[in-house]
Formats: C-alpha cells, sequence, structure tokens
C-alpha cells in the first residue's frame, strides 16, 4: 500500500512531547548537561510505537528476546564472527534486559555487541589472509553449509578457522567455475560473435591452467573481502544506532521501520517514482542486499532475469572486476548499482534455490507507459477473450492531473466492450499494491454499489469503504490472475471479487498477506524546540491500521486463497508475509452487509475441469516438476567444495532449466494481439508499434494465461 508522508497527527504528537520532556528531566537529573540524542531517539521512538502502532508491544522480557534475537540475527547474519562463547556471555546478561534498557533510553547490549563484534572482525581480517595465502585443494571430498540458519556459531576459534577455510574454499572455487565457463564460451565463439567492444575484445588471450586460475580466483576472494571489512570497519556510531533503533521497530511488525535522516531521503526519492538504473527496489536485510520488486517498465523489467527475493552478491560495471556487496549500507549498494542510462552493470545474483547467476542490465529510465495498464484481445476456438495487465495500482497523490489506475482500466474495459469480447481476464501478478481508493474503485467496475473493504485501527469500530457507484462497467465472465507477489491493494481488489462471488481468482496457492497500513512519522516534527540542538533524528514508518475482508477475515498473514489454484514455478520459494519476521497475525472482525452476485460463476464445476486439463497437460507437468526441484535444491544447502562435483551440479541444473525453458517455448501460443483501436492510435510510430507488440509477445507462451481463458470460456 502506498506510504503518504504525513506530519505526526497531534494528539500524538503532544503525547510524544510529554513524553520525551518528562525524560528529559529525567536526564538531567538536575544538572546543565545537554540531552544525549541516542537517548531522546530511542525514547522518542518507543513513544510513538506506544502511542501510534496498531499492536503496541508490552515492554517485558519476550520483548527483549526479540530484539536481542534479531540484532545478533542482523549484526553476524551468517554466524562468522561471534563464538558461541561471546553469544552466551551477551545471553546470560542482556536477553531479558533490553526492555529495561529501552526505558532508560539507553543501549547496553548493543554496545556491548558491538564492541565484541569490532574484536571478532580484527581477529578474522588476520585469519582469512593467512588462509588465502596458500592454494586450496578442490580433489577432496568435502561439503560447506551455505544457509546461516542450519549453521552455528563457532564454539572456538580452531573452529572458526575451520569454518572460514571452508567459507573461503567455497568463494574461491565459484570464482573458478566461473572463469571456467567464461574461457569454454571464448572458445566456442568467433570474436566477431561477441558482444565485447573493441576495447575490451582480445584476439590471443591465452588460456589458463587450472593453478593459473586457482591463483587468480584466492586473488580475487582476498580482494573482495578486503573491500568487505573495510566497509565493516567504517561502521560509525551513527550508522549502529540506526540499525539497533531499526531492530527495535522490525519487533514490532516487518513494515514498522526507522529511517536514519540520509535513509529517509532514500526512500523519498524511491517513492517520487524517479528511477534511472535497473529498476529493481532494494532492501538491506540481515547483511545482504534483497530484490524486493521489479519496478514495471524498468531495465530490470523488460530483461526479465532478475527476481523478487534475488540476493545480490557482487556489483560490476561493465567489464570491471566485480565488487562485493555483502554486508555493506544500502544507501552504497544503491549507489553501485544505479547509473547512466545506456551502461551496462553486471550483477551476481544468489537465487532462491542457492544457485548463483550472471546478470547483466543494460541501465535505462522506467518507460512510463509500460506501469500503466494494458490491454489486448485473445481469440480462442472462435471467443474472443479481453486482456488487462495492471502493473500497479497508480495514482496522482498530490493531484496534478496525473493518472488512476481505476480510471485507467475503466477505459480499458470499455475498449474490450467495443472489440465485443465475451469474457476478461484481469492480471494482477506481481502486482505489488498501491493506491487504497483505486482499489475500490476498481472493485467498483464489476459490481454494483456496496462495500469493498474494511479498515480498523487499533481502537474503535472499522472504517468500511464503499463503491458508491451504482453502474457496472463490466458485467460478463471475470477472471482474475494473481500470484505470491499480488499484495495489498490486489489483495483487496481480489478478496473483493471472491466475496461477491463476482468472478473466479486464480493462481498460486495464496497471495503475498499484507494487510497492513503504514504511515510517516516526522520524529523532528515531533519533538519541541528543546531539542533543536541535536536534530535531526529521523523517521518512524509505522503500521496504524489492518485491512480486513467484507467477509470480516483479514488479508494480513494469509492473503487470498484462488478458487482455482494452479501450479507455480514460485510455488517453491518461502516468499510472502508469514515468512518474514515478527509479522503481525491474522484474524477476523464482524463482517460487513453485502449481498453477492446474482449470476455468481459456478465455482466448483469451474475447479473441476481445470484441474482436468492441468493434469493432462505437459506444460504444467513440467512447472510441478521445476517446482519440486527447485525446492529439494533451496533445502539441500549444502554444496560440494570438490570442482567436479560442484560443476557437475551447476551443469544438471542448467540442463533442467533449459529444459523447462524449453518446454515453455514449444507450448502452443495463444493468438493474442494489441486492441485495433490502439494500433490505430499509434499511427506510423514504429517504437510504439514495437513496445505494443512486445507487450503481447511476453504473453503468447503464458501457460497460465492460456489456463485462465479456458476458464473464461467454460463460463460462456
Amino acid at each position: 500500500m502506498s506510504f503518504p508522508r504525513i506530519k505526526i497527527g497531534l494528539y500524538a504528537a503532544v503525547v510524544l512531547a510529554v513524553f520525551v520532556l518528562a525524560s528529559y528531566k529525567l536526564y538531567r537529573r538536575g544538572d546543565s548537561r545537554p540531552p544525549q540524542k541516542d537517548a531522546v531517539l530511542i525514547q522518542a521512538m518507543l513513544s510513538g510505537l506506544t502511542t501510534a502502532h496498531y499492536q503496541p508491544e508490552k515492554l517485558d522480557d519476550t520483548f527483549s528476546k526479540r530484539v536481542f534475537d534479531l540484532y545478533l540475527k542482523r549484526v553476524d547474519s551468517n554466524k562468522k564472527f561471534l563464538l558461541a562463547s561471546d553469544v552466551a556471555q551477551l545471553r546470560s546478561k542482556y536477553q531479558n534486559d533490553i526492555d529495561e534498557e529501552v526505558k532508560r533510553g539507553t543501549h547496553e547490549f548493543m554496545d556491548q555487541t558491538n564492541m565484541l563484534i569490532d574484536q571478532r572482525v580484527k581477529d578474522v581480517q588476520a585469519l582469512y589472509r593467512d588462509i588465502l595465502a596458500k592454494p586450496f585443494d578442490f580433489t577432496t571430498e568435502e561439503t560447506f553449509e551455505t544457509e546461516p540458519d542450519k549453521a552455528n556459531f563457532a564454539a572456538d576459534k580452531a573452529a572458526q578457522r575451520e569454518e572460514w577455510r571452508k567459507f573461503l574454499k567455497y568463494q574461491t572455487m565459484v570464482r573458478i567455475s566461473e572463469m571456467m565457463d567464461t574461457q569454454a564460451k571464448k572458445k566456442d565463439k568467433p570474436l566477431a560473435a561477441t558482444s565485447v567492444t573493441p576495447s575490451t575484445a582480445t584476439t590471443s588471450e591465452p588460456t589458463r591452467t587450472p593453478a593459473e586460475m586457482e591463483a587468480e580466483a584466492r586473488k580475487r576472494v582476498l580482494k573482495y573481502f578486503d573491500d568487505q571489512f573495510n566497509d565493516l570497519l567504517q561502521n560509525d556510531a551513527n550508522d549502529r544506532l540506526a540499525m539497533y533503533a531499526n531492530v527495535i521497530a522490525n519487533t514490532y511488525d516487518p513494515h514498522t521501520e526507522y529511517f536514519a535522516p540520509r535513509d529517509k531521503e532514500s526512500f523519498d526519492v524511491a517513492m517520487t517514482g524517479r528511477f534511472e538504473g535497473i529498476g529493481a527496489s532494494l532492501q538491506e536485510k540481515d547483511g545482504q542486499i534483497k530484490i524486493t520488486d521489479i519496478i514495471p517498465g524498468s531495465a530490470s523489467y523488460r530483461q526479465g532475469e532478475l527476481k523478487a527475493g534475488d540476493i545480490i552478491l557482487r556489483v560490476a560495471q561493465g567489464a570491471d572486476e566485480p565488487v562485493s556487496v555483502e554486508g555493506m549500507r544500502l544507501d552504497k549498494a544503491v549507489s553501485m548499482i544505479k547509473g547512466k542510462k545506456g551502461s551496462e552493470v553486471r550483477l551476481t545474483v544468489k537465487k532462491p534455490d542457492n544457485s548463483t547467476k550472471i546478470v547483466s542490465i543494460i541501465r535505462d529510465v522506467v518507460i512510463i507507459k509500460e506501469t500503466y495498464a494494458q490491454s489486448a484481445t485473445i481469440n480462442e476456438a472462435g471467443k474472443k477473450i479481453g486482456y488487462i495487465k495492471l502493473p500497479t495500482f497508480y495514482a496522482d497523490f498530490n493531484d496534478n492531473g496525473g493518472r488512476s489506475s481505476a480510471d485507467d482500466v475503466k477505459k480499458e474495459l470499455e475498449k474490450l466492450k467495443q472489440e465485443n469480447v465475451q469474457g476478461v481476464v484481469l492480471d494482477l501478478r506481481f502486482n505489488g499494491g498501491g493506491s487504497l481508493q483505486d482499489a475500490v474503485e476498481m472493485a467498483g467496475l464489476f459490481i454494483d454499489s456496496g462495500p469493498v473493504v474494511q479498515v480498523k485501527g487499533p481502537q474503535g469500530a472499522p472504517t468500511v469503504l464503499n463503491d458508491r457507484d451504482p453502474r457496472v462497467q463490466y458485467s460478463g465472465p471475470l477472471v482474475v490472475l494473481v500470484n505470491k507477489y499480488s499484495a495489498s491493494a490486489s489483495e483487496i481488489l481480489a478478496a473483493a471479487i471472491q466475496d461477491y462471488k463476482r468472478g473466479v481468482i486464480m493462481g498460486a496457492a495464496s497471495t503475498y498477506g499484507k494487510g497492513t497500513v503504514q504511515r510517516i512519522f516526522d520524529l523532528d516534527d515531533a519533538l519541541p524546540a528543546e531539542f533543536n540542538s541535536i536534530k535531526p533524528f529521523g523517521s518512524l514508518k509505522l503500521t496504524t491500521q489492518k485491512f480486513y475482508r467484507i467477509n470480516g477475515g483479514s488479508t494480513q498473514f494469509k492473503g487470498v486463497v484462488p478458487d482455482i489454484i494452479l501450479p507455480d514455478a514460485y510455488s517453491y520459494l518461502d516468499q510472502g508475509e508469514k515468512e518474514s519476521d515478527y509479522p503481525l497475525k491474522w484474524d477476523e472482525i464482524t463482517p460487513a452487509r453485502y449481498r453477492p452476485w446474482a449470476q455468481a460463476p459456478a465455482t466448483d464445476k469451474l475447479r473441476t475441469a481445470s484441474q482436468a486439463r492441468v493434469a493432462a497437460s505437459p506444460s504444467f507437468r513440467l512447472v510441478n516438476e521445476l517446482a519440486q526441484r527447485m525446492r529439494k535444491r533451496k533445502d539441500d544447502t549444502k554444496v560440494s567444495l570438490k570442482l567436479t562435483a560442484y560443476r557437475a551440479e551447476q551443469q544438471t541444473n542448467k540442463v533442467e532449466s533449459d529444459k523447462y525453458e524449453a518446454a515453455q517455448k514449444a507450448a502452443q501460443p495463444l493468438a493474442i494481439a494489441p486492441l485495433s483501436t490502439d494500433l490505430r492510435a499509434l499511427g506510423s510510430d514504429t517504437v510504439e508499434i514495437n513496445r505494443a507488440s512486445r507487450f503481447t509477445k511476453n504473453l503468447n507462451k503464458d501457460i497460465t494465461l492460456r489456463e485462465a481463458v479456458s476458464v473464461v470460456k467454460d463460463q460462456m
């Protein structure tokens, strides 16, 4: 859902000011010492959380343990620095005391943890340099655990050295394998067929021996960790306090966050929609830079290989040597990934199934038209079906005459009616949400007037948001496509269509499950003038409300379960609200009063027919097999450190992936085409005509869309 930038409400501001002023008097204790910024920040933040959060936590031992566990996870995400004895020492002293610390406005736990981390970082810095000074033997049988959640903190320094030896050996092996692949491609591909520029092309690059590759790989790994450790050692007190404050906020729910002043500026830039670069939303979590969203119309969106859930390991500018971003601050990583239009960035990413891939992207600005609703027609066995793709619920929040997704979908429906379509598929896959008002208005295009969603704060009765327009823009057969990445406003619209029995919801086992509303509170606006000398403090993004379906159930945590569940290549991913740290749980309230659609689809009959088609489909069978293999690969987190075994596994994975892609390409194409009215409007503009063709070309082998079309036909 959108995050409007608002100033904190008067009541909450008064509460904050009174709380902080009372704390200010406590800090001063009768002397003239100025207030400590750390203490004021923690007290102000906790006051805001207590006053304005949807579900305030009790400051007790349970809260203390949550902060303890999450902070350790953030500062040593790979369990490579702290020893088991360090963790035991911290646990015995602080695990049940953090609640008392934050009440005092202090952070002894943070200070002691960082002191230990600093010492261990220096110890490990000498350790990895010593290990990398000697060649590795890649013929021995041993394995390395790549999943930190399955690893343990080292029992002692000897165990830590052994863990780092395997870790560095793994990093070196990955680079050797990449070099071997690159060398093999150069042998197989004539120079004239390569995509390298004259400045980077070589006509007689010598073939490297295995020993030379091993030495070069260790050299690269050494630089990789030297850069990473330099970043670690540059973290100052402000960085650490901001991380700690954010950990405290995150224990309330995953969408409640603290933004240091610098981070808030980055957030504001992201929300303005000015994206020049790869067009992906990034999040730093547990020491990793993770892709959270691919922006429709962006370079990443058009390139197609980067996906939400990917973890960026290294970044290279064109043909330059990749630079590690593991453990790097988000703002610094973003500055490396962004760049001028037309320049190349190569990202080494770790996929959710633990495989690694190098993704090359030519930076570009977002093509705004590709973020808007688009439609097409599909001709299937003499039937004409309308198709609408909605990438996001966009709106002009500043009332500057911009476009509205609800208005645009209304226009697309009108054009499809003029094309005499006999059914409509509305595609909300990968739609992460946006404007709540547009979701409500869009539901109204398909139903008579009535409630669409309920919004509830921590106290009082829920507010029911209604469609007040009795007109129905489209009354024919309707299928709504969703997947795990359909979130927030997408879930509100899908839930309303399902509750009214207005159409059939189809897709993955459930949608994302984000059923909460956030607001930005500026702490500088809330704090009184007495604190001007130590401002800025940053901002809080707080969860203040929850969404509820008109049937009374929340969309939070569980998401929306489709009427017809289809095999999905992403089903192996642990994505969704329920997989995050400390999500708010599902609950329900009193249903709203509403009247289901009179011509409700025969969902049970449609489901049975769909299941029969899916069971007989070779393409869907391959999707199921792919998901099962991916799940196995994701769960099998130990990798062999024997180079031949590792490369054999990588080759097997590539063969299976290629087999799936080949089968998808072999699927019977849909007869899908842009609307004739749209093509006439484009005239002779070849750029726009090509863009319209690209939109439909990417859909003609979409087996999920094909099945949605079949379900629409079953209703005719």
